[in-house]
């Protein structure tokens, strides 16, 4: 009799001892699938979040790249460097470009290599992301003091570039050999951009108009914006059309290539002053506003915008690039980037 109760009593013991388990797994079952949909709601979230990042003093930070690999690529326009931040840990280093070195723009080209536009040795200048090694490609004779500005690749490889004092001109990193051509109106080609089909069109500051460039016989032809010396200053692609900001005239245009027709918005406030302009992936359109020291967001769906203030004043956001949930900004005038989260 005894034995048989402490058998019972045992195998009670044990399918309590199992039911408790069974809860216990269930209850952090539901608890983990909790926590899942938590993170997938916070993170669908679509306010941005800003964060500032210091970078050495003097460096005076004009465009900025963000690498596939985390890492972020800026021109240290006033150090004549190219730095490269870890957002990680917040730390950068630099890597010193040349003798009289004024960098302005930077890309990451097909290679994964940073592509920058030097002004100061009016070269192009491929940086070597692992050895760091820097390589030039000079302008050729007679095309000194160009003022380069920006540049970007085509479906090819071939980087396109632009100079303020009046050219536009091509690298085909697989020759080595940089070729400059005269812009129609002068000086002025400032920002630059590919489209989905392989189309190359630059904006012109001085000119106020925008030009498609022909690949086959590397001329250009200017495309007017309705309004008059509004400034054109950056241009960006999105999946159809094409985003200009229009510094003058502190508004955002676009211009469809396909019926050939503008439209254009002020940005709010009481003096906007868009600079850069950059298209992510949804399509949604980014640009940085001089005039109230912000990052401005503009969903040309619903034609609206939002203004979201840079904690530092007098950030003056030159450029902006991004990489799939994250946009880049340089602040040339606090020696810091910035980086957003979309949200999406």
């Amino acid at each position: 009799m005894n034995k048989r109760h402490d058998s019972v009593g045992i195998s009670l013991v044990i399918s309590v001892i199992f039911a408790v388990v069974v809860v216990t797994i269930t209850i952090a079952s539901v608890q983990s699938l909790f926590a899942q949909v938590k993170v997938r709601l916070s993170s669908s979230s679509s306010k941005p979040m800003l964060q500032e990042f210091l970078i050495p003093p003097g460096s005076r930070p004009h465009d900025v790249a963000p690498a596939l690999d985390g890492s972020v690529w800026y021109t240290s326009q006033g150090l004549g460097e190219l730095g490269r931040l870890d957002p990680t840990t917040g730390k950068s280093h630099s890597i010193t470009l040349g003798k009289g070195s004024a960098p302005h723009g930077v890309i990451i080209g097909p290679d994964g290599a940073p592509w920058i536009t030097d002004g100061g040795l009016n070269a192009i200048v491929r940086v070597d992301p692992v050895t760091e090694q820097v390589r030039l490609f000079p302008l050729p004779n007679g095309s000194s003091n160009a003022n380069l500005n920006t540049a970007t690749f085509d479906h090819r490889g071939v980087l396109w570039f632009t100079g303020q004092a009046g050219v536009y001109g091509r690298l085909d990193p697989s020759v080595g050999v940089v070729q400059v051509f005269s812009a129609p109106g002068g000086p002025g080609p400032y920002g630059i951009t590919t489209t989905p089909d392989g189309s190359i069109y630059y904006a012109s500051l001085a000119g106020s108009h925008i030009a498609r460039i022909d690949l086959a016989t590397r001329g250009a032809t200017v495309i007017e914006p309705p309004t008059p010396d509004q400034g054109a200053r950056r241009i960006w692609s999105d999946s159809q059309r094409l985003w200009v900001s229009e510094w003058n005239a502190g508004k955002l245009g676009v211009y469809n290539p396909v019926t050939n027709k503008w439209q254009e918005w002020a940005l709010p406030g009481i003096n906007p002053m868009p600079y850069a302009v950059y298209v992510d992936k949804k399509d949604m359109v980014w640009l940085s506003d001089f005039g109230s020291n912000a990052i401005v967001r503009f969903d040309p769906t619903k034609e609206k915008f939002d203004v979201f203030p840079l904690p530092t004043p007098g950030a003056s956001v030159r450029q902006i690039l991004g990489i799939p949930g994250e946009i880049w900004g340089a602040e040339s005038g606090a020696d810091k980037l910035i980086g957003v989260k979309t949200g999406y």
